[in-house]
């Protein structure tokens, strides 16, 4: 079993969300042969807590306007790690520094990774990176 069309749609919605505000490090990984609760986790990457807080906002936003709803949000007010459970699909916006710790990709290394358009895996033309 693969993750449902409508959930690669709406974590492609998130991950657009995201990388508007520059979040890094976007993927997506099909854990629906993993978990019978989603379908796809989402994971991207703030340098900061604000940025963190704004990243999920924008993603809260994005989602809404496609249709979905959370059914559960954890972590905002530390803005380090938040959970955002959209049932197909769960976004983890995680603070650099706590990515890096928890090393989701490498916990979930056997799921295979959902492709994203090359607008929200790539930096925009002109940007430079550090």
């Amino acid at each position: 079993m693969t993750a449902t069309e409508r959930a690669v749609e709406l974590a492609v919605v998130a991950a657009r969300a995201a990388s508007n505000l520059k979040a890094d490090e976007i993927i997506a990984l099909d854990v629906s042969e993993q978990l019978v609760l989603t379908d796809v986790f989402l994971i991207a990457s703030g340098t900061n807590e604000r940025q963190v807080s704004a990243i999920v906002d924008a993603v809260e936003e994005a989602m809404f306007k496609a249709g979905a709803k959370p059914i559960r949000r954890e972590g905002k007010s530390e803005g380090r790690w938040v959970l955002l459970d959209f049932g197909e699909v769960v976004v983890h916006v995680q603070h650099a520094e706590d990515r890096v710790y928890y090393a989701l990709e490498r916990l979930w290394k056997d799921c295979p990774v959902v492709p994203l358009p090359a607008d929200v895996t790539e930096p925009p033309a002109g940007a430079t990176e550090a």
